[in-house]
Formats: C-alpha cells, sequence, structure tokens
C-alpha cells in the first residue's frame, strides 16, 4: 500500500497550477514556449482556415508544452540525487531534451502538413 494522502481533485489540481508556474518562473525556454504557443492560439483566432485545422495546429503547441514540462521534471529528478557529474545523470538529461526536440519537429511537421493541405491542396 502507497503511502499518500487521499484524493482530492481540487488539492491535485492546485498541485499542478503550482507546478506549472514553478517551472514557468524558472525555465526560460519553458516560458517562451508559452509565451510563443499564446501568441498562435491569439494568431489562429484571426486566421481564415477551418476550424478543424486550426484545432490540429493549436493543440500540437501544446505537445511542446507537456514535453517541456517532463524534461523539467527529469532535471530536477536528477539535480535532487546527484549534484555530480555523472554520465547517467547526463544521459538522462540529454534523452529529456531529445524529448523535446523531437517534438518540436513533430509540430513543425504537423504544421506544414495542415498549412500545405488547408492552402495548397
Amino acid at each position: 500500500m502507497r503511502n499518500q494522502p487521499k484524493y482530492h481533485l481540487w488539492k491535485n489540481a492546485g498541485y499542478a497550477v503550482e507546478g506549472f508556474f514553478e517551472v514557468f518562473k524558472h525555465e526560460t525556454s519553458f516560458k517562451i514556449e508559452v509565451y510563443l504557443s499564446l501568441a498562435v492560439w491569439i494568431g489562429l483566432l484571426f486566421v481564415p482556415m477551418p476550424l478543424i485545422a486550426k484545432a490540429i495546429l493549436g493543440l500540437s503547441m501544446l505537445f511542446v508544452l507537456i514535453a517541456e514540462l517532463a524534461n523539467s521534471a527529469i532535471e530536477r529528478t536528477v539535480d535532487l540525487v546527484t549534484k555530480e557529474q555523472h554520465t547517467l545523470a547526463k544521459h538522462a538529461k540529454d534523452a529529456g531534451a531529445t524529448m523535446v526536440l523531437f517534438t518540436v519537429i513533430f509540430t513543425a511537421i504537423v504544421w506544414i502538413v495542415t498549412l500545405y493541405s488547408v492552402y495548397f491542396a
């Protein structure tokens, strides 16, 4: 049996919001990605294209934010475990960075394919 408190929706949602703002405050890359996503989401409101295309483009931006949050969790966990330079710590952090990179590449491909299908197909 796990030693954890009873589940409370609002309390757990509060932890999630707290985590978001902690990462936003301390991770420059996450802050840039949040601002870029907000700009894209606002811009999509004014672009003449089908709603489904806007949804695909807007939601694809969430993948980058999710990956950056996961990467931040990996980095913090590694830093908690060891402050020393260790090969496995580096590999864990590098894998997290690769996750973010692949997500950015995925999002770029989604944008290219979606915009091509809307405007050139």
